[in-house]
Parts: C-alpha cells; structure tokens; sequence
C-alpha cells in the first residue's frame, strides 16, 4: 500500500480524501498546509495526521506527495519531495514555465522515482469509451473537431479567485489540461497552434456562498477568452474555445469527426458522461457509460459546494484520485502509468504556446518530440 502526504488543504483537497475508500492501492495518511490550521481541521475531518511540509518531507514512511498547491508552488514543492526520495502526484498544471516542469521530468529520472500529473480524468470510463472507439475505428481518420469551455468564470466559486484572473491564471492554464490532456490522449501530439484572447471584464466580484471577501473587486491581467486552432501531428485539426466571458451556451465540450463518423464527448472535466456516435445511414448510438466503474454520481454535496440549486447535487462523477490510484499500481505492477509526467509536459507546452500565439498574434510551433509523449490506456 502506497502511503501519500497532501500538501494543500484547499478546495481540491477535500474531493481526494472524501474519495479514498474507492481505492486500494493508495491512501493518504497526512496532509500538511502553509496554514497549519488548514491541515488541522481537515487532519481531524478524515481521521488523517496534520504536520508541516518540512516533517512530511523527512519522513521516511511517506512513500508519495500529492501537491494540491497553487501553480506556482508546483515545481518547487515536486522537487523537493523528488529530492527526499518521494513520489510525486500533481495537480494541472505540471508546472508554470517549461523549464520548471523539464527540471521536474530531469530529477525524477535522476533519483528514479515517479512522477503523476492531473488531470486523471482520462482515466475516466468517459473518455476511455471514447478511445477505445477510436482504437476500433470507428469514427475512422479524425480530420476536425472542436473544444469549448465557456462559463463566467471562477468568482461565484472559489472563495479566493484572485490567482485565476492574474498571469498564470485564465481559463487555459486553468481548464485547459483536462481538454488538451483528453485531445492528446486520443489523437496524440499537437504540432501547432494558432489563437487570439481578450479580457471581457476588467473586474471580477467576489460572490462565492459565504467567501470571507464576498463582494470585493479583482483586477484582471490576463486573458479570459482564448479561441484557436490546433493542429495535430496526425493532421487533425480541432478549433478551440476556452472562457470565462460567457454566461449560457449550449455547446458540446468536445466534438470529433473522422472519415468514417462522428463522436460527441462529454466533459472532461469529469470521469463519466454520455457520448453520441454518428455513423452514415444508422441512428445515433446514445452511449451510457453509468454502469462502469468510477461512473456512478458522487459530487458536488452540500459540503464540498454549498449554495448550489439541490437538484444538481449528485450529478456527477468526480474520482479524483484515481490516476495516483494508477500509479501506485503501475509501480507495484512494473509498468508505466497513465498520467505521465511526459504528457503533462507536452499539454503544458501547448497550454503556454496558446497563450503566446494569443499575445503575439502569431502560429506557434510545438517541439516536443512524439516520443516524448506517452499515449496508454488504461490497464
């Protein structure tokens, strides 16, 4: 049994633990917080140790670091914990600059230890369905698509929005690894990029249920609309949307069409969801993913969001966790795991080359190597 450490006890921090009793490869058995006090309450909520990053690193017991902090403490946190001898699970984004997460990527192979990046959602039978038809051949060649993310942003949400709205915040950084992560699991390397952004609103306020700071005003610096173009390796081409200017639509969060057909996604922000296969001449094929595992409707609660509309608690499948579950037994069982490092790298190049083609108006080319970038399905 793998044993973790959490360092963050924010939000997030709190899907992980409530999800622990689905797996039995891992479990986190301390958490520690800048704010001690933070670690505390949730140390007493599940039962779990609280202690202080520097004890957590020190303690040989401690097999693995979930890192649930903010973006900029992703690579100093992950190379602290590689250089005590850890395993590493992160949260999206790998790292904030390509020469951080490529340092991250060196120390692991240096000191031989693992390194896991979200998202997992992947992982998700939701996703998974949609490979293996791609796998099959059921949609053919992918030749289009499209990506879209669009909400009005995270100030209704989160009680401390402020980081989103400054650089290396913004819907991509944001949003964007569980849409390129899920685009490259399918397709494989991006090898371009092409894009335009906008601030929609120069102010942001606080109206999250029950934020300490309910009702003040954020400045915005960065982009909050980024639109574009990918191009695939493959030669797939998927126009994206990614916002936090829009308040209702009634797009798909991802559609691809192939020579042979067309597949209707759902989020990928979740794990489970229906898709929809078009194939000439016959109905459109309603594929239920409930009865799968890691499917079945966990999140939000009343806890975890309060304020929200009581019909929409439990409506969806939220299993985080489950590409540390992955990698646990990837190194139990001598293989690799499915939420690579390698990958993590490759999403962060596009997510950062998306926003410089936005900024300088330009096509922006994506070097990272194929080989560089890990495509598996789950075992």
């Amino acid at each position: 049994m793998m044993r973790v450490g959490l360092i963050g006890c924010g939000n997030i921090s709190d899907i992980y633990l409530r999800n622990q009793p689905h797996f039995q490869n891992h479990r986190i058995v301390a958490v520690a917080d800048l704010v001690h006090e933070a670690a505390k309450a949730r140390a007493a909520e599940f039962g779990v140790e609280a202690m202080s990053v520097d004890a957590m690193m020190a303690r040989d017991d401690i097999d693995t670091v979930l890192n649930l902090t903010i973006p900029s403490a992703h690579a100093p946190l992950a190379l602290e914990a590689i250089a005590a001898g850890k395993h590493v699970y992160q949260e999206k984004p790998l790292a904030t600059s390509l020469s951080d997460g490529q340092a991250i990527l060196d120390a692991a192979k240096a000191a031989g230890v693992r390194v896991a990046c979200a998202p997992d959602t992947i992982l998700g039978p939701g996703i998974q369905t949609a490979r293996q038809l791609i796998v099959d051949n059921r949609i053919g060649q992918i030749i289009i698509g499209s990506a879209s993310m669009m909400t009005h942003g995270m100030e209704g949400r989160h009680p401390n929005p402020d980081f989103f709205f400054k650089t290396g915040g913004g819907p991509v950084l944001d949003m964007g690894p569980y849409y390129l992560s899920t685009l490259v699991h399918l397709l494989g390397p991006v090898a371009s990029v092409e894009a335009r952004g906008l601030i929609g609103f120069n102010e942001r306020v606080i109206t999250a249920p029950g934020a300490p700071r309910f009702g003040e005003a954020i400045k915005v610096e960065t982009f909050t609309t980024l639109q574009g173009l990918l191009e695939f390796a493959s030669g797939a081409q998927i126009v994206f949307s990614f916002s936090w200017d829009v308040w209702k639509h009634n797009q798909a969060p991802m559609e691809l069409h192939g020579t042979l057909g067309s597949l209707r996604l759902p989020d990928p922000n979740f794990f489970g969801g229906t898709l929809e296969l078009a194939i000439p001449g016959q109905p459109v094929d309603i594929i239920q993913t409930a009865s799968m595992p890691f499917r079945q409707p966990n999140f939000p609660d009343a806890i975890s969001m309060p304020g929200l509309p009581p019909a929409i608690y439990g409506t969806l499948a939220n299993y985080r966790g489950l590409g540390l579950e992955d990698m646990a037994a990837a190194i139990r069982e001598g293989r690799p795991h499915v939420a690579s490092a390698e990958m993590a790298q490759h999403v962060l190049q596009v997510l950062l080359g998306i926003v410089e083609a936005a900024t300088d108006r330009k096509t922006v080319a994506i070097t990272a190597p194929p080989e560089q970038v890990h495509l598996r399905a789950i075992a």
